[in-house]
Protein backbone atom coordinates (compact mmCIF):
# COMPACT_ATOMS: atom_id res chain seq x y z
CA UNK A 1 0.00 0.00 0.00
CA UNK A 2 1.12 3.55 -0.75
CA UNK A 3 -0.09 6.57 1.24
CA UNK A 4 -0.26 10.08 -0.17
CA UNK A 5 -1.15 13.30 1.63
CA UNK A 6 -2.18 16.15 -0.65
CA UNK A 7 -3.02 19.64 0.63
CA UNK A 8 -5.76 21.39 -1.33
CA UNK A 9 -5.59 25.17 -2.02
CA UNK A 10 -7.78 26.04 0.98
CA UNK A 11 -5.79 23.83 3.34
CA UNK A 12 -8.02 20.75 3.42
CA UNK A 13 -6.17 17.44 3.55
CA UNK A 14 -6.73 14.69 1.00
CA UNK A 15 -5.21 11.41 2.19
CA UNK A 16 -4.92 8.66 -0.40
CA UNK A 17 -4.47 4.93 0.17
CA UNK A 18 -3.35 3.19 -3.02
CA UNK A 19 -3.01 -0.48 -3.79
CA UNK A 20 0.50 -1.46 -4.90
CA UNK A 21 1.27 -2.39 -8.47
CA UNK A 22 1.02 -6.10 -9.17
CA UNK A 23 2.86 -8.18 -11.73
CA UNK A 24 0.55 -11.14 -11.17
CA UNK A 25 -2.64 -9.15 -11.95
CA UNK A 26 -1.58 -6.36 -14.38
CA UNK A 27 -5.18 -5.66 -15.41
CA UNK A 28 -5.82 -4.41 -11.86
CA UNK A 29 -3.03 -1.83 -11.73
CA UNK A 30 -5.56 0.83 -12.75
CA UNK A 31 -8.39 0.74 -10.24
CA UNK A 32 -11.67 2.48 -9.43
CA UNK A 33 -11.49 5.03 -6.62
CA UNK A 34 -13.54 5.96 -3.59
CA UNK A 35 -13.62 9.51 -2.18
CA UNK A 36 -14.74 9.43 1.45
CA UNK A 37 -16.20 12.44 3.27
CA UNK A 38 -16.80 11.57 6.93
CA UNK A 39 -19.78 12.85 8.86
CA UNK A 40 -19.69 15.03 11.94
CA UNK A 41 -22.36 17.70 11.63
CA UNK A 42 -19.98 20.09 9.83
CA UNK A 43 -18.35 20.51 13.27
CA UNK A 44 -15.78 17.71 12.89
CA UNK A 45 -14.77 14.84 10.59
CA UNK A 46 -15.52 11.55 12.31
CA UNK A 47 -12.49 9.26 12.56
CA UNK A 48 -14.79 6.23 12.63
CA UNK A 49 -16.13 7.19 9.19
CA UNK A 50 -12.74 7.96 7.67
CA UNK A 51 -9.75 5.58 7.58
CA UNK A 52 -11.72 2.44 8.59
CA UNK A 53 -13.99 2.96 5.57
CA UNK A 54 -10.97 3.56 3.35
CA UNK A 55 -9.32 0.33 4.53
CA UNK A 56 -12.50 -1.67 3.90
CA UNK A 57 -12.79 -0.46 0.31
CA UNK A 58 -9.04 -0.82 -0.21
CA UNK A 59 -9.35 -4.50 0.71
CA UNK A 60 -11.99 -4.87 -2.02
CA UNK A 61 -9.67 -3.54 -4.73
CA UNK A 62 -10.36 0.20 -4.71
CA UNK A 63 -7.97 3.07 -4.27
CA UNK A 64 -9.41 5.04 -1.35
CA UNK A 65 -9.16 8.72 -0.46
CA UNK A 66 -10.32 10.54 2.67
CA UNK A 67 -11.02 14.27 2.51
CA UNK A 68 -10.65 16.17 5.79
CA UNK A 69 -12.80 19.10 4.70
CA UNK A 70 -13.49 22.45 6.42
CA UNK A 71 -15.51 22.11 9.63
CA UNK A 72 -16.14 24.27 12.66
CA UNK A 73 -18.67 26.23 14.66
CA UNK A 74 -19.63 29.89 14.61
CA UNK A 75 -19.70 30.11 10.81
CA UNK A 76 -21.26 28.33 7.82
CA UNK A 77 -18.71 25.76 6.65
CA UNK A 78 -20.83 24.39 3.79
CA UNK A 79 -19.60 26.61 0.93
CA UNK A 80 -15.95 25.89 1.76
CA UNK A 81 -16.60 22.18 2.20
CA UNK A 82 -18.36 21.92 -1.18
CA UNK A 83 -15.51 23.78 -2.90
CA UNK A 84 -13.02 21.42 -1.27
CA UNK A 85 -14.99 18.36 -2.36
CA UNK A 86 -14.94 19.69 -5.94
CA UNK A 87 -11.20 20.31 -5.67
CA UNK A 88 -10.67 16.79 -4.34
CA UNK A 89 -12.50 15.25 -7.30
CA UNK A 90 -10.56 17.40 -9.73
CA UNK A 91 -7.31 16.38 -8.01
CA UNK A 92 -8.13 12.68 -8.28
CA UNK A 93 -8.92 12.95 -11.98
CA UNK A 94 -5.93 15.16 -12.80
CA UNK A 95 -3.60 12.68 -11.04
CA UNK A 96 -5.29 9.63 -12.55
CA UNK A 97 -2.17 8.48 -14.41
CA UNK A 98 0.16 9.05 -11.44
CA UNK A 99 -2.16 7.38 -8.96
CA UNK A 100 -3.26 4.61 -11.36
CA UNK A 101 -6.98 5.25 -11.01
CA UNK A 102 -9.79 5.21 -13.55
CA UNK A 103 -11.07 8.82 -13.77
CA UNK A 104 -14.46 7.58 -15.01
CA UNK A 105 -14.97 5.29 -12.01
CA UNK A 106 -14.79 7.58 -8.99
CA UNK A 107 -17.52 7.16 -6.36
CA UNK A 108 -18.17 9.51 -3.46
CA UNK A 109 -18.87 7.72 -0.16
CA UNK A 110 -20.31 9.90 2.58
CA UNK A 111 -22.09 9.64 5.90
CA UNK A 112 -24.55 11.84 7.81
CA UNK A 113 -23.67 15.49 7.04
CA UNK A 114 -20.90 14.12 4.84
CA UNK A 115 -23.78 12.49 2.99
CA UNK A 116 -25.32 15.94 2.56
CA UNK A 117 -22.03 17.17 1.12
CA UNK A 118 -21.86 14.18 -1.24
CA UNK A 119 -25.46 14.60 -2.35
CA UNK A 120 -24.83 18.30 -3.06
CA UNK A 121 -21.64 17.40 -4.91
CA UNK A 122 -23.61 14.96 -7.06
CA UNK A 123 -26.43 17.41 -7.76
CA UNK A 124 -24.87 20.89 -7.65
CA UNK A 125 -21.14 20.36 -8.09
CA UNK A 126 -19.22 21.88 -10.98
CA UNK A 127 -17.50 18.51 -11.17
CA UNK A 128 -19.34 15.38 -10.05
CA UNK A 129 -18.54 11.82 -9.01
CA UNK A 130 -19.57 8.86 -11.15
CA UNK A 131 -21.59 7.32 -8.32
CA UNK A 132 -22.78 8.11 -4.78
CA UNK A 133 -22.84 5.95 -1.65
CA UNK A 134 -24.83 7.79 1.03
CA UNK A 135 -25.07 6.49 4.57
CA UNK A 136 -27.84 7.90 6.83
CA UNK A 137 -27.45 11.20 4.94
CA UNK A 138 -28.75 14.66 5.70
CA UNK A 139 -30.74 15.67 2.61
CA UNK A 140 -33.51 18.12 3.43
CA UNK A 141 -33.02 21.75 4.50
CA UNK A 142 -34.95 21.30 7.75
CA UNK A 143 -32.17 19.35 9.53
CA UNK A 144 -29.69 22.19 9.07
CA UNK A 145 -31.99 24.66 10.80
CA UNK A 146 -32.05 22.47 13.90
CA UNK A 147 -28.29 23.07 14.31
CA UNK A 148 -28.26 26.67 13.14
CA UNK A 149 -27.11 26.05 9.55
CA UNK A 150 -28.82 27.08 6.34
CA UNK A 151 -28.14 24.04 4.16
CA UNK A 152 -29.50 23.59 0.65
CA UNK A 153 -31.99 20.78 0.07
CA UNK A 154 -30.16 18.21 -2.03
CA UNK A 155 -33.34 16.39 -3.04
CA UNK A 156 -34.64 19.54 -4.76
CA UNK A 157 -31.50 19.73 -6.92
CA UNK A 158 -31.76 16.20 -8.38
CA UNK A 159 -31.88 16.04 -12.18
CA UNK A 160 -31.34 13.37 -14.79
CA UNK A 161 -27.62 14.27 -14.63
CA UNK A 162 -27.31 13.18 -10.99
CA UNK A 163 -25.04 10.10 -10.74
CA UNK A 164 -26.44 6.68 -9.70
CA UNK A 165 -26.73 6.28 -5.95
CA UNK A 166 -26.71 3.69 -3.17
CA UNK A 167 -28.46 4.79 0.02
CA UNK A 168 -28.78 3.17 3.43
CA UNK A 169 -30.22 4.25 6.76
CA UNK A 170 -31.87 2.91 9.90
CA UNK A 171 -35.65 3.13 10.27
CA UNK A 172 -35.30 4.35 13.85
CA UNK A 173 -32.57 6.98 13.30
CA UNK A 174 -33.17 9.62 16.01
CA UNK A 175 -30.60 12.13 14.72
CA UNK A 176 -31.23 12.28 10.97
CA UNK A 177 -34.76 10.98 10.32
CA UNK A 178 -35.10 8.36 7.63
CA UNK A 179 -37.33 10.76 5.69
CA UNK A 180 -34.09 12.35 4.44
CA UNK A 181 -33.07 9.20 2.58
CA UNK A 182 -36.61 8.60 1.37
CA UNK A 183 -36.82 12.14 -0.04
CA UNK A 184 -33.61 11.69 -2.02
CA UNK A 185 -34.69 8.29 -3.32
CA UNK A 186 -38.04 9.74 -4.41
CA UNK A 187 -36.28 12.54 -6.26
CA UNK A 188 -33.95 10.06 -7.99
CA UNK A 189 -36.92 7.94 -9.05
CA UNK A 190 -38.75 10.97 -10.44
CA UNK A 191 -35.65 11.99 -12.43
CA UNK A 192 -35.07 8.47 -13.76
CA UNK A 193 -31.69 8.08 -12.02
CA UNK A 194 -30.71 4.48 -11.10
CA UNK A 195 -30.52 3.90 -7.35
CA UNK A 196 -30.60 1.23 -4.66
CA UNK A 197 -31.91 1.91 -1.18
CA UNK A 198 -31.79 -0.08 2.06
CA UNK A 199 -33.75 0.98 5.15
CA UNK A 200 -32.81 -1.34 7.99
CA UNK A 201 -35.31 -2.13 10.73
CA UNK A 202 -32.60 -2.12 13.39
CA UNK A 203 -29.46 -0.03 13.81
CA UNK A 204 -29.00 3.66 14.45
CA UNK A 205 -27.25 6.80 13.28
CA UNK A 206 -23.45 6.91 13.02
CA UNK A 207 -22.72 3.18 12.83
CA UNK A 208 -19.89 3.56 10.26
CA UNK A 209 -19.16 -0.05 9.21
CA UNK A 210 -21.54 -1.25 11.95
CA UNK A 211 -18.91 -3.62 13.34
CA UNK A 212 -17.04 -3.74 16.64
CA UNK A 213 -13.93 -2.10 15.17
CA UNK A 214 -15.84 1.13 14.41
CA UNK A 215 -18.28 1.02 17.33
CA UNK A 216 -16.27 3.20 19.76
CA UNK A 217 -17.25 0.69 22.42
CA UNK A 218 -20.99 1.16 21.90
CA UNK A 219 -22.65 -2.18 21.09
CA UNK A 220 -25.50 -0.36 19.32
CA UNK A 221 -22.96 0.78 16.71
CA UNK A 222 -22.33 -2.83 15.71
CA UNK A 223 -25.75 -3.86 14.43
CA UNK A 224 -25.46 -7.12 12.48
CA UNK A 225 -28.23 -6.36 10.02
CA UNK A 226 -27.04 -2.85 9.23
CA UNK A 227 -23.48 -4.10 8.71
CA UNK A 228 -24.72 -5.61 5.45
CA UNK A 229 -24.59 -2.16 3.80
CA UNK A 230 -20.91 -2.44 2.95
CA UNK A 231 -21.15 -5.67 0.98
CA UNK A 232 -24.33 -4.47 -0.70
CA UNK A 233 -22.67 -1.21 -1.77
Amino acid sequence: MQIYTHTLPGGAQLIGYLRDRTVEMPAFNTRPAILILPGGGYALCSDREAEPIAMAYLAQGFHAFVLRYTVGTGFDPFPSALAEAEQALETLRSHAADWRLDPERVAAVRFSVGGHLAACLGTMGKTRPNALVLGYPVITASWGRTVGLELPAADRAVTADTPPAFLFAAQGDKIVPVENSLAFAAALAKAGVPFEQHIYLTGQHGVALSIAATSAGNPANADRDMAAWFGQS
